[in-house]
């Protein structure tokens, strides 16, 4: 199977200043998933990058980091204002998806506990993958945002069994994922894509150089080196 590269124009958990700018680099790079979070820009700045990214003909995603109930929904609001393809996080779908419906958007929320910015993902094992069984049979959530590498824990085993757990809806992989091995457990567990920011404008990757594209295109070719045809072990 192939697990989908979603980068995010944002800095811890913030989306960067210059993101508009930066689009036609990660464009460049072969980056087909763009996405960006509900703070750190004004909504001009966040209707200028989303007609950016989907000008290119790019899948656009909005992540929900901010906390509260009124923030969560102003957010939702957002995505629709803005006519994302899929919207990424938050933790109450009652609120959200009356919202959402008749978008067309995706909806990704958050399963287990979400505290802090950046976000941290809380409890146990066993109390998050049941989190994920229930947002799962939910009528209007299409998939789950897991936070697994912002986890204290047997990540590998979470993220296998909330991708388990969420049978046939897709589970990306959020936040933290600053290295091949993390990139590698990601696919091994089964999750239909991965989000990385900071840590590609760190150039945290072992590409030819710093350069954001050089870092991007390490990205897309490691993910393709550890993907697996579909029926293979």
């Amino acid at each position: 199977m192939t697990s989908d590269f979603i980068f995010m124009l944002t800095y811890a958990d913030l989306t960067i200043p210059d993101a508009c700018d930066r689009v036609p680099e990660v464009l460049s790079a072969g980056v087909h998933h763009i996405g960006f979070k509900d703070v750190g820009l004004p909504f001009a700045g966040l209707r200028s990058v989303a007609d950016a990214i989907r000008a290119a003909g790019a899948t656009l995603y909005l992540e929900v980091v901010s906390l509260d109930a009124q923030s969560e929904e102003a957010s939702a609001h957002t995505a629709v204002d803005l006519g994302v393809d899929v919207l990424m996080g938050g933790t109450r779908p009652h609120m959200v998806v009356p919202i959402l419906a008749g978008t067309g958007i995706r909806y990704y929320p958050f399963p287990g506990k979400v505290v802090g910015h950046p976000s941290v993902l809380t409890g146990t094992i066993e109390t998050i993958v049941e989190s994920a069984y229930r947002l799962a049979a939910l009528d209007g959530v299409h998939g789950l945002d897991l936070l697994a590498y912002r986890f204290q824990g047997d990540v590998p085993d979470l993220m296998g069994r909330v991708c388990r757990a969420a049978a046939t809806k897709p589970v990306l992989v959020a936040g933290s994922i600053d290295r091949p091995e993390r990139i590698a457990a990601v696919i091994e567990a089964g999750a239909a894509g991965f989000t990385i920011g900071t840590a590609a404008l760190d150039a945290a990757f072992p590409a030819r150089s710093s350069a954001l594209a050089d870092q991007l295109e390490f990205i897309i070719q490691y993910a393709s080196s550890q993907s697996k045809p579909l029926g293979r072990a």
